[in-house]
């Protein structure tokens, strides 16, 4: 049974589909990994919006050569980047692993 369901429906019903057709042994694996893999996608699509000061300080903390080509996709082209997405949503004391946990 999927403990964290995906907020679109569609997709509840392909993974419930995908569960129902696999043997027992694996069919506990998949639950949790898509109970995982939808507490994930829940985590990074909150309603939190980065800011350009965010922007910035997460470039500060990059490697030189992947500052540089965020540096050049800009900040607008960046606000999508899973990193910063999670970067801004720890600075709000929101730890993906505990989140996930939870």
């Amino acid at each position: 049974m999927i403990i964290v369901k995906h907020p679109d429906p569609e997709k509840n019903v392909n993974q419930e589909k995908h569960l129902s057709l696999l043997n027992v042994e694996n069919r506990e694996f998949f639950a949790i990994m898509f109970s995982y893999g939808n507490a994930c996608y829940r985590y990074y699509n909150q309603e939190i919006e980065p800011s350009f000061k965010n922007y910035k300080e997460w470039l500060s903390g990059l490697s030189n050569s992947l500052r540089k080509n965020m540096t050049q996709l800009g900040f607008e082209k960046s606000k999508s980047m899973l990193s910063l997405k999670r970067y801004v949503i720890e600075k709000n004391d929101i730890g993906m692993d505990e989140y996930v946990k939870n």
